[in-house]
């Protein structure tokens, strides 16, 4: 049985930046290799983990995608032994004077963001957030010995080490997406004892939070006939509008709108009903935000649906998750796979 917590702690302490994905591939390759008949690797980077269905050939294919990339930082140049940084993905740069970060270079430095005094930055951004091109990466190196051992164009992620908070509550960097690749390996623990008649496709993806590159690429070479895409979603705080953020450990949300095929969304909230399992609904009126942007329009299209796990401080190096809507979330991802057969794709019809 996979232990969901220490899973975790371990994901959000590798890297794995959008576009450099092999060092949690490689993790979760390993975590994945039990669950699991047959594992790839994609040209792009995905890794696919087939689970093997017990119904007669043709078998029909499920596709379960979570991105395993991160957002990060990029050494653009370096002035007097300090970095200077641009953004890899989205961030807020308000967040970022005092982190911690590791910087990989020859080899893995250790380094801290910091912002000049005012009176030393230009006069447009002497006051509220410095903007990313001020602020600077200090290693404590002498300016010599930084430019032999970083160099424009290296990697910088963040090092903010997991905290445990009370009620199952989980802080670190890197929780988007790394809380659904451990809902998805929960999936697949609960399948070992399932009987499930379609071929299951676990997939963690490369370049969601740049390109979406790796879920369109993977999802043309499989073919799925249905998709699952688990993604973490806006956790409510105090004075957040809560028509656009959802509560943390209240269960995992179930998107609705033109991304999302309306009869997957329906079969969702009726199988969350059946096993007590709750949920919110999330209302996406245009796109989701995430993979299924490009899974859902593979080829001639691919019926796709959206869950989401709330998460507070989204693309900060503090985010916020609930163990207990990764489990649910994980759970009701085992369930639908287990629900489906022969008669699935007949029944399933495109209502609004």
């Amino acid at each position: 049985m996979v232990e969901i917590l220490p899973l975790l702690k371990k994901l959000i302490s590798i890297s794995g930046l959008s576009g450099h994905e092999t060092p949690i591939r490689e993790l979760i390759e390993a975590t994945w290799q039990p669950l699991v008949d047959e594992l790839s690797v994609s040209r792009l980077g995905s890794l696919h983990a087939l689970k093997r269905g017990c119904g007669e050939q043709p078998r029909r294919s499920l596709l379960v995608a979570a991105h395993m990339d991160a957002i990060g930082l990029m050494v653009t140049g370096i002035v007097d032994g300090f970095l200077r940084i641009t953004q890899l993905g989205g961030l807020d740069p308000r967040v970022l004077p005092g982190q911690p970060v590791t910087i990989h270079g020859r080899e893995d430095l250790p380094g801290l963001i910091v912002q000049p005094p005012a009176h030393l930055l230009p006069p447009s951004n002497q006051n509220g957030p410095v903007r990313l091109e001020n602020l600077l990466v200090d290693t404590g190196l002498p300016p010599g010995e930084v430019s032999q051992r970083v160099r424009a164009g290296d990697l910088i992620s963040f090092a903010q080490p997991p905290v445990e908070m009370p009620n199952e509550l989980l802080v670190g960097n890197y929780l988007d997406n790394r809380a659904s690749v451990v809902a998805l390996t929960h999936a697949l623990d609960e399948l070992q004892s399932r009987q499930v008649a379609w071929d299951v496709w676990a997939v963690a993806t490369t370049q969601e939070e740049v390109t979406l590159g790796g879920a369109m690429t993977s999802a043309f070479q499989l073919r799925p006939d249905l998709a699952i895409v688990i993604d973490v979603t806006w956790g409510s705080s105090p004075d957040s509008p809560s028509y656009r953020t959802f509560p943390i450990g209240k269960g995992p949300t179930l998107g609705y709108g033109p991304n999302i095929h309306p009869g997957l969304h329906q079969a969702f909230k009726e199988l969350a009903e059946r096993l007590e399992i709750p949920y919110k609904i999330e209302v996406m009126p245009r796109h989701s935000g995430t993979d299924a942007i490009g899974i859902q329009v593979t080829a001639e299209g691919i019926p796709t649906m959206v869950l989401g796990i709330p998460l507070r401080y989204m693309h900060t190096p503090v985010e916020m998750v609930s163990l207990k809507d990764i489990r649910r979330a994980g759970r009701l991802v085992a369930e639908f796979a287990a629900s489906l057969s022969g008669q699935t794709m007949e029944l399933l019809t495109w209502k609004d």
